[in-house]
Order: C-alpha cells, then structure tokens, then sequence
C-alpha cells in the first residue's frame, strides 16, 4: 500500500467514525426528545398541590390569570445558582411588586441533605419566592428532573407553554411572556 492509498483508507475511516458518531448522537437525542414529551405529557394538564417551606400549599388552579415559573435546583448546582438572582428578580418585580400580580415563582429543591440545609441556603441567598422540596411526592406529580436547572413554564390558562432544560435568563422568562399565552409546548 503506497502512501495515497493509505491517506485515502484514514480518510474513509474518518468519515465512517463521524458518520457513526453523528447516527449515535440522533439516536441519543431521539431518547431525550421523547423523554422531554413524556414529561411534557405527564405534566402539562396536571394541577399539582405542593407545600412550602414555611407550610403554604400552592397549586395551579390557585394561579389562574398568572404565569407560572417552576423551577427545580440544587444548592450545588453553579447553572442553578447563575439564575437565582434573575428569578428572585422577576418575583420580586412581578408579584410582591406589581399591582397585577402577573408571575408566580416556585422553586423546587432537589438532591439535598435536610430540609435545614435548604432553608439556610435560601436564607443566605435571600430567596424571596416560594421554595418546596423535592419530594417522591413531588415528583410523582412532575417527574423527576434529568438535568439540572429546569424550569417549567405555565401561561395564564394553565398551559404548559415552556420545558426548559440548562440556565433560563430572566430576559428569556419575559419574552416567553411576550409571546402568545395560547401558542403549544416547546423545548
């Protein structure tokens, strides 16, 4: 085998391995697109009931004519500390501040010690929204998160309008809320 022969046989072995790495990536991102709509479905109709850290039970119905943000974090997460400030912003801005009371935030702490980790976390960090722990029970209403932070974003009617999965900014969470309320589930 001359030297061009054996350039051309690296390159076509090339190609293949790309080739099947990209066949592998579909195949891996078919899986987490149906798992997203599983949950999708699973959640988007539901009206959940969860309690707070300080014993207040929320539900959908209890927010109709408002959006709301669910959020699941962890203490550890860095993507879920990055949006605590933006989410603590938009409550703060749109519900303890506003005459129309327009957002509702829950966030839903997931994978922690004790219920006393989480409330000096929140405490230090000054977290003014609703905090709930993540429970079988919790997630027997919404599933269980597979990454770290997601957020669900509910429109007025109650609609599911918004699975987000990574990092969300509260200029995303405002423009989602510019869109339509009417407009179907998206990733």
């Amino acid at each position: 085998m001359n030297c061009f022969q054996s350039l051309r046989m690296i390159r076509l072995l090339s190609q293949c391995l790309l080739a099947l790495t990209l066949l592998a990536l579909s195949v891996f991102n078919a899986k987490a697109e149906l798992s997203n709509n599983e949950v999708s479905k699973s959640i988007a109709s539901k009206d959940f009931v969860m309690k707070d850290l300080a014993g207040k039970e929320h539900r959908l119905s209890d927010y109709r004519g408002k959006w709301v943000l669910i959020n699941y974090w962890a203490t550890w997460c860095p993507p879920c500390l990055d949006e605590l400030p933006d989410f603590i912003s938009l409550y703060e801005q749109r519900y303890l501040q506003a005459k129309s009371k327009d957002l509702m935030v829950l966030g839903i702490a997931v994978d922690y010690k004790n219920a006393q980790e989480v409330r000096l976390f929140v405490d230090d960090m000054l977290v003014s929204y609703p905090i709930i722990l993540g429970t079988p029970k919790i997630f027997a209403q919404f599933g269980s998160p597979k990454i770290l932070p997601t957020t669900l974003i509910y429109n007025p009617q109650g609609k599911l309008v918004k699975l987000k999965q990574g990092g969300l900014t509260k200029l995303a969470v405002e423009s989602i809320i510019m869109a339509s309320p009417h407009e179907s589930i998206e990733k």
